[in-house]
């Protein structure tokens, strides 16, 4: 029988610990196949932020560095400096990267690093039990905004992208989802482009990835996708911010 479709060889054996209808394996897999299509698994470094992804270094077969909360662009950025030859590229979550990481994610965007970072955004924070994230849709429920935020006590949901969209030393920005095969061909494309973006020397890149979580959410796995395309996609909608090409 043909061989049509395998297991990344940038992806460890280790099976992934996310929740059923959890759209980080999707993520995690197209991560993968772009590192292996531009050769970069021998110079690669990843940062592991902290959250549901938190467990990055386990699934990644390329060097990985955890990271404190947060802190996953400073980090990169200080691997970046002393080791220009590498490539750098952190996964984060929209807690760890929009909330205490944001000055950090601002900065390095600021300053033009060379680094490109995946940015998944589920828009609750989902390792520790669902609660109100600077993501999290108006109206939308969580274990601390039990009858839904609202913008008079909690703030407007926070548009990372659009705000990183006003910085020069950004070369590369999208957003993205992965709620369909369609979905995921331009994730990946967008993926490839912000890798390259790194590559071509041309500064901070950045791929915000619409993702869903069932668990947190409390709805099925089909459910949470209809979320996504129905409510996430327009408060955050898809777009090319900026290119390089």
């Amino acid at each position: 029988m043909e061989l049509v479709a395998a297991r990344p060889g940038t992806l460890t054996d280790k099976p992934f610990h996310y929740c059923p209808g959890c759209t980080h394996g999707i993520i995690h897999r197209l991560v993968a196949e772009v590192l292996e299509e531009l050769d970069l698994r021998g110079k690669a470094i990843g940062i592991a932020s902290v959250g549901c992804s938190v467990f990055a270094y386990d699934y990644f077969r390329c060097d990985m560095q955890q990271a404190a909360h947060g802190r996953a662009p400073a980090v990169a950025t200080g691997i970046k400096r002393t080791q220009p030859e590498s490539f750098v590229f952190t996964y984060q979550g929209d807690g760890d990267l929009g909330s205490i990481g944001i000055g950090e994610t601002v900065h390095a965007a600021n300053r033009g690093e060379n680094i490109s970072i995946i940015f998944v955004n589920n828009a609750v924070y989902g390792m520790t039990g669902g609660q109100m994230a600077p993501t999290t849709l108006l109206g939308q429920r969580s274990t601390t905004s039990p009858g839904g935020r609202e913008a008079k006590a909690h703030g407007y949901p926070l548009p990372v992208a659009e705000m990183l969209a006003t910085l020069p030393g950004v070369a590369y920005l999208a957003r993205t989802k992965v709620t369909s095969p369609a979905g995921i061909h331009t994730t990946k494309r967008a993926i490839k482009l912000a890798f390259r973006a790194q590559i071509a020397e041309r500064g901070f890149s950045l791929v915000e990835i619409l993702s869903t979580c069932p668990t947190n959410w409390h709805l099925d796995p089909i459910a949470a996708l209809e979320f996504v395309d129905k409510e996430m996609a327009q408060v955050y909608p898809l777009k090319v911010f900026r290119t390089f090409e």
